[in-house]
């Protein structure tokens, strides 16, 4: 089971949605949730360090387990629900901290 602050290697549409690449992506639903559900709730990482709204800069130091290859941005305004057995492989876990940082900017991006 995938648990919530987990990034995880899921294959993702490009926007057209006519072709996709495998991304990391940071599981935002609950833990509860995933226990019950077939889905995961996620949102984007890139290492894309254009400025953009709603981003949350995430570093090694941000990590509670596992390390990042390079600096990357964990982008709350591209939210996925994506099935669980999509999962191709765990990188590690973000510390509570980037969690409320990424849950505060999925509201402020809703208006929230």
């Amino acid at each position: 089971m995938h648990k919530q602050g987990d990034i995880v290697l899921v294959p993702l549409p490009f926007t057209n949605l006519v072709s996709m690449k495998k991304r990391p992506v940071l599981v935002l639903s609950r833990n509860e949730y995933n226990n019950v559900a077939d889905d995961l709730i996620v949102v984007a990482i890139t290492s894309n360090s254009d400025e953009k709204l709603y981003t949350v800069p995430l570093k090694n130091e941000n990590m509670a387990d596992g390390t990042l290859k390079l600096d990357s941005y964990i982008r709350a305004d591209k939210i996925y629900t994506l099935s669980q057995n999509l999962v191709v492989k765990r990188f590690g876990k973000v510390k509570k901290e980037i969690i409320e940082a990424v849950k505060i900017n999925v509201l402020n991006a809703m208006g929230g």
